[in-house]
């Protein structure tokens, strides 16, 4: 339910309508329209000359009360100047007497206000069905948001995995195509060199050639006859000139013949034949750190990589700093915490005993009144959403006493902006709101219960105040171990964790609370999982509560990565 008004607005006094004094309203006359306090019901409004008639009813009832309603006068419809006086559950009609004497005497007629009150059953049942319908429409959107959401993933996955390929075939192909080129350069340079060595030959065997050509027309012009014959046969013996053995003849460059370019070297797509959305959630333990704490009920990580851990109501909240695989304290402080969130400023916002949030300095350390106030109720849990706006629970002061239970929405300011409080039928949403967090689409989840009524659940609300789910634990998980939630988390990736301390496990829901797996941690030995938060960096941080049955001071800080959610 949306609420237009802040709670501020919502929380000015009512005065009494009669003696407007500070006197407790008890009672509203719904004749006179006016608001009671005990004194002016007994003492002044029964001064009124027809108050005896009057209907007074607890403030309580407010909402709860229904005009009484005159069955009488209705007129017919088919016979002019009468009136009802049945209602036909035949003909499913109001009917007259003359209605009764004509058609309907046969037939099955009762009281018009038994018709009413069937018509009245009939509409709240198609009511419920409406509202079971709209819910299961909702969790179906969220299903479809949350398969649209794995199907975008999943499309820059293969988009990116197609973008990879392509660059290594271009690497290979430019690879390859420098080879060949490489390859044809080495082929045309042995070829070249062939062809060069040949020539080289050719050209002295043609200069002997010419030697030999003008040798022999020197024998021929010669008139001295003794010296002709004495030399012809030495010349008729080297007259003939050896033809070069042309190695050329026997190489030559290879011809390129390109490939083909087709899907079996380039790649294809293939159906998933076995499509799931279901996240595939794998956790690794990276270090473990030693407390000295009973239990780490609350856990925020900082920048500079520090932490701020609590034991909650064992009355212990410590700053820490990573030191190798040991915590180095930089600073400790004897209170009860109910809550912690750190702002974007890096200090930190905590619940503690009084209706004021108070703000630790990240800076002096020094704790200090901040602006976000709950009064009258106190502080049970806080969360800063990412607009930097602060979301806290507040329970009633005499909890766990019938009393309000609200989740507040303020600005920076610590302007109330919303309230959820009831549902969209006036009842309470909360038992005891006492961890939070939201999704990026304005969901918010709230963990929910109170250990003496064995009630606890994980509720989720709209921006606007309508309940979207109640998730109240795994069929087989949750079988013999009742859910119990102690701490959840926004994941990077828009998914919520939530801890099961007693049955060691992490469900994991969509944005509509839905739950989409679960992982158990006793499987790597993180037991009693208490506490959640993500460093700034992304990386999960788990902190321990106390197993069941142990009563040692044994808790510890695990350093995990987490994939698939």
């Amino acid at each position: 339910m949306a609420f237009s008004q802040s709670v501020r607005k919502g929380q000015i006094p009512v005065s009494c309508g009669l003696c407007e004094t500070d006197r407790p309203i008890k009672w509203k006359c719904l004749d006179c329209d006016l608001l009671l306090c005990n004194h002016c019901k007994e003492k002044v409004h029964l001064r009124v000359k027809t108050a005896k008639d009057h209907r007074i009813i607890d403030i309580k009832e407010i909402g709860l009360y229904k005009e009484e309603l005159d069955f009488s006068n209705i007129a017919c419809q088919d016979h002019a100047g009468q009136y009802v006086c049945l209602y036909c559950k035949t003909c499913d009609t109001l009917v007259c007497p003359t209605c009764v004497a004509k058609v309907h005497k046969k037939h099955d007629l009762t009281e018009i206000h038994e018709g009413y009150d069937m018509k009245i059953d009939k509409l709240k049942k198609g009511q419920s069905k409406i509202q079971r319908d709209r819910k299961e429409i909702v969790s179906k959107k969220e299903q479809l948001n949350q398969i649209l959401s794995s199907e975008n993933y999943k499309y820059n996955q293969v988009n990116q995995a197609i973008q990879k390929h392509e660059q290594s075939v271009k690497v290979a192909a430019e690879r390859y195509f420098k080879n060949i080129r490489d390859e044809l350069d080495q082929n045309f340079e042995t070829v070249s060199n062939t062809i060069k060595s040949d020539l080289n030959a050719a050209s002295i065997l043609l200069k002997q050639a010419q030697d030999k050509n003008n040798e022999v027309l020197e024998f021929i012009s010669l008139t001295n006859i003794s010296k002709f014959f004495t030399d012809v046969n030495k010349l008729e013996k080297s007259i003939d000139i050896q033809m070069p053995n042309l190695r050329s003849n026997q190489v030559s460059l290879p011809n390129f013949v390109p490939g083909d370019f087709n899907q079996s070297n380039i790649g294809v797509f293939q159906l998933d034949k076995n499509p799931s959305h279901k996240p595939h959630i794998n956790l690794e333990i990276n270090k473990q750190y030693q407390t000295e704490l009973e239990t780490v009920s609350y856990l925020c990580s900082s920048i500079d990589k520090s932490f701020w851990i609590s034991s909650g109501n064992f009355g212990l909240f410590q700053k820490m700093k990573l030191d190798g695989t040991k915590l180095k304290i930089l600073s400790s402080y004897n209170t009860n915490v109910y809550g912690m969130a750190k702002t974007q400023s890096n200090n930190l916002i905590l619940c503690l005993e009084g209706s004021r949030l108070q703000e630790v300095s990240s800076n002096t350390g020094n704790i200090t009144d901040s602006v976000y106030n709950v009064s009258p109720l106190v502080p049970s849990a806080v969360y800063i959403t990412r607009d930097n706006k602060v979301l806290v629970g507040g329970i009633n002061k005499d909890y766990p006493k019938q009393g309000r239970r609200a989740v507040i929405l303020m600005n920076q300011n610590g302007d109330h902006e919303r309230v959820y409080e009831h549902d969209q039928h006036k009842q309470p949403i909360f038992i005891n709101p006492f961890r939070i967090t939201s999704t990026s689409n304005g969901n918010i989840h709230v963990v929910d219960g109170i250990v003496s009524a064995d009630r606890h659940r994980v509720v989720v609300l709209e921006q606007d105040g309508d309940i979207i789910n109640i998730y109240t634990g795994h069929t087989e998980i949750n079988k013999d171990i009742q859910f119990k939630p102690t701490d959840l988390v926004t994941t990077p990736k828009d998914k919520v964790i939530v801890a099961d301390m007693d049955t060691d496990t992490l469900h994991i829901l969509n944005h509509a609370g839905l739950l989409m797996t679960y992982y158990k941690t006793s499987d790597i030995n993180i037991m009693a999982p208490l506490s959640l938060a993500f460093s700034p960096s992304g990386q999960l941080y788990i902190g321990s509560g106390r197993p069941l049955g142990s009563t040692n001071k044994e808790a510890k800080i695990y350093d995990v990565s987490i994939s698939g959610c």
